[in-house]
């Protein structure tokens, strides 16, 4: 039997730069990890794949990630039919969040099912799937922060960011999802966001490799234009936490998770108890060091 640790990320920024003629949309993003775990256990068992889960939301069958991936990975190693796998994904990022919850466990999927029967496939090969099972998938093969364009399958592995040394990272899901079809589709009603500026991205990571302060500015989401817009409760978030001392505030990927980052874990809990009061306690909230190893 073999147990993973599937992480999330966040986006600290994703510039939109136009729709392509494959019907993808061309972006650069920087993506950051996030120490937020999905547990994930494989056992080679049986002729089929069997998939549990304990979020009863989630499809087990051919609809899910996880299994996806994991039919994937054996067609493509030429595993005999005779031979298949038990999978039970334990859930704790939140479904639909804008956290890459679902493409993080299809990526640990591939990388353990490499390993659990024997390395079949090189790394390149592991890459090629990834990327036809989603444009974020790609990303988590690996576990630094990363630069992400094309369609965000292009992945350029970054060092951690010194400005990002010591903070804290408070993460707040309203309950809700927004899609990410939908947001995408939207961005034709807002002409600037569906046609970013290219560099942004570039310039981003040289500030973070500075001070938080000249950097935080820049932190951008194109998706906001379109997701604020329909739920107003996102940027009441984001304004909650810079009246309070957020170094800095966006929403990740296609919403709905919103994210703060502090100097320090005690403001992080005072933002957490604030936010709590203002907005309710059936908030999805979580605090965690930011990765800066």
């Amino acid at each position: 039997m073999l147990e993973k640790a599937s992480s999330c990320k966040v986006n600290l920024l994703l510039n939109i730069l136009g729709k392509r003629a494959d019907g993808f949309h061309e972006l650069e993003t920087v993506l950051h990890p996030v120490n937020l775990f999905d547990r994930l256990t494989f056992e080679r068992a049986g002729d089929m794949i069997v998939l549990r889960c304990t979020d009863p939301r989630l499809p087990t069958n051919s609809k899910n990630l996880v299994y996806r991936a994991a039919s994937l990975f054996l067609d493509a190693a030429n595993v005999p039919a005779s031979e298949g796998v038990r999978i039970h994904l334990q859930k704790q990022i939140p479904l639909a969040a804008g956290l890459g919850g679902g493409s993080g466990n299809a990526a640990v999927t591939l990388l353990a099912m490499n390993e659990l029967f024997g390395h079949p496939l090189p790394p390149s090969k592991l890459v090629e799937l990834a990327a036809s099972l989603g444009s974020d998938v790609p990303f988590f093969l690996q576990d630094k922060p990363a630069l992400a364009t094309g369609r965000g399958d292009a992945i350029r592995t970054l060092d951690f960011f010194p400005a990002l040394r010591g903070t804290y990272m408070l993460l707040v899901h309203p309950g809700f999802g927004i899609s990410t079809p939908w947001a995408y589709e939207q961005l034709a009603r807002f002409p600037a966001a569906l046609h970013g500026t290219s560099g942004r991205a570039e310039r981003l990571i040289s500030l973070l490799h500075t001070n938080l302060a000249a950097a935080a500015p820049q932190f951008y989401n194109s998706l906001e234009a379109p997701a604020l817009r329909k739920y107003p409760l996102l940027e009441l978030f984001q304004e909650f936490f810079r009246e309070n001392g957020a170094l800095a505030t966006l929403m990740s990927g296609s919403g709905s998770t919103t994210f703060a980052l502090t100097a320090e874990m005690g403001l992080a809990e005072r933002l957490l108890e604030g936010l709590r009061a203002k907005f309710g306690q059936s908030l999805w909230t979580t605090i965690v060091k930011t990765t800066c190893v």
